[in-house]
C-alpha cells in the first residue's frame, strides 16, 4: 500500500484493490449499466439475494427494456413479471416511478440525486447506487451489506434500524466514500458484505480490512451489527376459497392496490369458516355446502404470520355467480396469462392442477 495515505484513503484503497481481484464484474446489470438498468436491479436487490434476482431481472429486461416500455405497461403485467420476488410494493413503486420519469422528465432518468430520491420507492442509498454505477457520480451507499461491513470494522454497536446507529453509519460511509473509482468502491463494499463479511461465519481471513477491523480485534465479529429487537409475530387466519367451475377454471379476484399483495390476483377470502356459506349465497347465487377443507399452511410476512386454510368449492352452475367483472375473473391455470399472482396463490393453483390431474387419471 502506498505510504503516507490517510486512514480514509487507506480504507478505500484496500477495498478497491480487493475488488480488482475478487469483486463481481459479470452481473447482468453491470453490462451496459444505464441508469434504468441499474435502477431496476437495485430495486430487485432490496431484501433479495443476487442469485434469486438474476433470472427475474433478465426476464424483466426482455419485456421492459427501457423506461418507456415499463411506463406504458399495465400494472398487472408488471406484477406478473414480479410474481415470486415478494415485497410487491417495490414493483408498484417501480411502475409509478417509470410513469413519473416519462411525464416529468421526458423519459430521461434524472441525474440529480434529489430528483432521483423524489421518485416513488427510491431512498438515499438506492439513489446513490444508481447514479454511482451508471454515471460515476461519487455518492455514498448504505445497504444492508455495507452497514454490516462498517459496523464491524468500526465497532458500531446497536441495531442499524435505530436512528442514532443509522446516523453514525451514514457519517462513516460519507467519510469513507472516495471521489474517484466510485463504481469499484461501492460495488466492492456490497460484495464484501455479501461474500466475505457475511452475517454468519464471516471469512475474516479473506477480508482486505482484517488488520484494521475492530470487531476482529475484539474476537467477536458476530456482535456487530446489533440484532433487531425480537418480538413475537401475531398470527392471522384466513380461508381462501378455491372455487372451480365445470371446466376446472378457478375464480380469482384482484386485491386492492394497497395492503398485502396489492394489485395482485388472489382467491376470495373469508375470515371464518362460518362465513363461507353466506359468501356462497351472496356471491355465487346459490347455497353451497359442497366444499372440502384442505390442510392449513402458513405464509410469513415481516410483521405477521398468515395461516391459510384453502377451501375447495366445485360449482355445478358457474353462470349464477355474481361477480364484478372489473375485479373477478375465471382463471384457467393450464393457460396462464399475464396476471400478477402472489407465491402462495401460485402454489395453490399448482395443487389444484395436480388434484384435477389425479381425478382424471
Amino acid at each position: 500500500m502506498p505510504k503516507g495515505l490517510s486512514p480514509v484513503n487507506q480504507f478505500s484503497e484496500r477495498v478497491i484493490d480487493w475488488y480488482q481481484e475478487h469483486g463481481r464484474k459479470d452481473l447482468p446489470w453491470q453490462q451496459n449499466p444505464t441508469p434504468y438498468r441499474v435502477w431496476v436491479s437495485e430495486i430487485m436487490l432490496q431484501q433479495t439475494q443476487v442469485s434469486t434476482v438474476i433470472p427475474y431481472y433478465q426476464r424483466f429486461m426482455e419485456r421492459f427494456p427501457d423506461v418507456a416500455s415499463l411506463a406504458a405497461a399495465e400494472l398487472d403485467e408488471v406484477l406478473h413479471h414480479w410474481s415470486g420476488l415478494g415485497y410487491y410494493a417495490r414493483a408498484r413503486n417501480l411502475h409509478k416511478a417509470a410513469v413519473a420519469i416519462v411525464e416529468q422528465h421526458r423519459g430521461a432518468f434524472p441525474e440529480d440525486i434529489e430528483q432521483v430520491m423524489a421518485l416513488p420507492g427510491i431512498g438515499r442509498s438506492t439513489a446513490g447506487a444508481v447514479l454511482s454505477f451508471s454515471k460515476g457520480q461519487a455518492h455514498p451507499i448504505l445497504d444492508g451489506n455495507v452497514k454490516r461491513v462498517l459496523a464491524r470494522c468500526f465497532a458500531v454497536s446497536g441495531w442499524p434500524g435505530k436512528s442514532d446507529v443509522l446516523k453514525r453509519l451514514w457519517a462513516l460511509t460519507e467519510e469513507l466514500t472516495p471521489d474517484r473509482n466510485i463504481q469499484a468502491y461501492n460495488q466492492a463494499m456490497m460484495d464484501l458484505g455479501a461474500g466475505v463479511c457475511t452475517r454468519r461465519n464471516p471469512r475474516c481471513q479473506h477480508c482486505p480490512l482484517q488488520t484494521i477491523c475492530q470487531a476482529r480485534a475484539e474476537g467477536d465479529p458476530h456482535r456487530y451489527p446489533g440484532s433487531k429487537p425480537k418480538k413475537i409475530l401475531p398470527v392471522k387466519s384466513v380461508f381462501m376459497l378455491l372455487i372451480t367451475d365445470e371446466e376446472g377454471a378457478v375464480l380469482l379476484e384482484q386485491r386492492p392496490a394497497s395492503g398485502i399483495w396489492g394489485g395482485l390476483w388472489s382467491f376470495p377470502e373469508c375470515s371464518t369458516e362460518d362465513e363461507i356459506a353466506a359468501w356462497c349465497r351472496h356471491k355465487l347465487g346459490e347455497k353451497s355446502d359442497d366444499w372440502m377443507l384442505w390442510e392449513p399452511r402458513r405464509h410469513s410476512f415481516s410483521h405477521y404470520h398468515l395461516e391459510i386454510t384453502p377451501v375447495h368449492i366445485v360449482l355445478n352452475n358457474s353462470t349464477s355467480c355474481v361477480m364484478d367483472a372489473a375485479t373477478g375473473v375465471w382463471y384457467n391455470s393450464q393457460q396462464s396469462d399475464n396476471r400478477g399472482l402472489a407465491a402462495p396463490v401460485r402454489r395453490l393453483l399448482d395443487e389444484l392442477n395436480q388434484y384435477y390431474e389425479g381425478e382424471s387419471a
